[in-house]
């Protein structure tokens, strides 16, 4: 960094924005409290940007990207920083937003940050769809949940077929009648919330299909929908989770990024291996380890499969067959050794991992 660069820290939150000034040469920053309105915070980097050029920063949180892309279309460079990646002193107990805003701005000024990928605007859209299709799919397992213990308190089991919430049971569970008034309120109530949740997941999934068609992300879904365990909205969420995969130098470097990596603790002779660090993604982290399931099954390419293929590059459907036999062998020289199925599964999920990235930088 140009030593003649003003830095800027914003410590940002819904209604304040506390500002670390650090100009060249001096060691404290001059702390300014704003509001967090964007005009108010773009007319404080133009006064500043008065006196020489400035680099912005603040932590990710919950107020997202708006001030990152609000200064970057004025021409004012700013970074987003992880938060976790945040050096912090093991005797500090005093956190106030004024200390933390000062304490950005040293250290970012030191290099000792890490910045975040920001996503475009697209791929932030499909990204909140996402989540929002994940949030309604554990509203409706809370809703069948609750309405499923309603029946078994009251005797009512349902033994017509194995599989729960299938159209039998759901005829079955309009069929139920009660005694007492309330009771019958009571299971109309939890079937409505079963049948709204239902209604708008479809809707959800519906609008997310419309999404495979815009790019960046058609590019990238057509060739993730190649590989076994991975249709279209598991290939949405890949795309739009992991951005641009071009951004990681190396396949471990991504599967750093997953948190599929096991963390250690090792010093001088000593080296110890433990649980995946679970960093990162969360998001894309389920949806590899659920896709990584498939591969205990031989290597084979059934109708669904090929039909998701067609079309897309050849390198990328034989990355995709190369990925099944690899994976396949993996999962059971590692079962064979009496290792957890939970464990097996991981450590194939980190390496479809690596086929992820390759196919989509080759």
């Amino acid at each position: 960094m140009v030593k003649s660069t003003i830095i800027i820290a914003f410590d940002q939150h819904a209604a304040t924005t506390v500002a670390a000034v650090l100009l060249p040469g001096q060691r404290t920053p001059a702390l300014h409290s704003l509001t967090s309105d964007s005009p108010t915070l773009l007319r404080f980097v133009e006064r500043i940007r008065r006196q020489g050029p400035v680099q912005c920063c603040y932590e990710a949180g919950p107020c997202g990207f708006e001030l990152q892309r609000a200064l970057v279309g004025h021409d004012a460079p700013c970074d987003v920083i992880a938060p976790a990646l945040i050096p912090r002193r093991p005797g500090d107990r005093i956190k106030t937003d004024r200390r933390d805003a000062g304490q950005l701005a040293i250290l970012y000024r030191a290099g000792a940050l890490t910045a975040i990928h920001i996503p475009t605007e697209q791929e932030e859209a499909a990204r909140d769809l996402l989540r929002c299709r994940e949030d309604i799919r554990a509203d409706l397992l809370r809703a069948r949940h609750r309405l499923s213990k309603f029946l078994l308190r009251h005797g009512r089991r349902f033994t017509g077929t194995k599989k729960a919430w299938s159209q039998r049971h759901g005829t079955w569970l309009r069929a139920q009648t009660w005694p007492l008034p309330a009771l019958e309120q009571t299971h109309g109530a939890y079937v409505r919330t079963v049948d709204e949740a239902v209604a708008r997941l479809r809707t959800v999934e519906q609008e997310l299909r419309a999404l495979l068609e815009l790019e960046p992300l058609r590019t990238r879904v057509q060739r993730l929908r190649c590989f076994r365990g991975i249709d279209d909205l598991t290939a949405l969420t890949i795309a739009a989770e992991l951005g641009d995969p071009r951004r990681f130098p190396t396949a471990p470097s991504t599967m750093a990024y997953v948190g599929l990596v096991p963390s250690e603790h090792s010093s001088g002779t000593k080296r110890a291996r433990g649980a995946i660090t679970k960093t990162g993604n969360a998001h894309l982290r389920r949806v590899l380890v659920e896709a990584a399931w498939h591969y205990r099954h031989k290597p084979f390419v059934g109708a669904a499969l090929r039909g998701r293929q067609r079309g897309a590059p050849e390198a990328a459907i034989a990355r995709a067959w190369t990925a099944q036999q690899r994976l396949y062998r993996r999962y059971h020289r590692l079962a064979a050794r009496g290792k957890p199925s939970q464990q097996v599964n991981t450590a194939v999920a980190r390496e479809l991992t690596g086929f992820v990235w390759a196919v989509l930088t080759q």
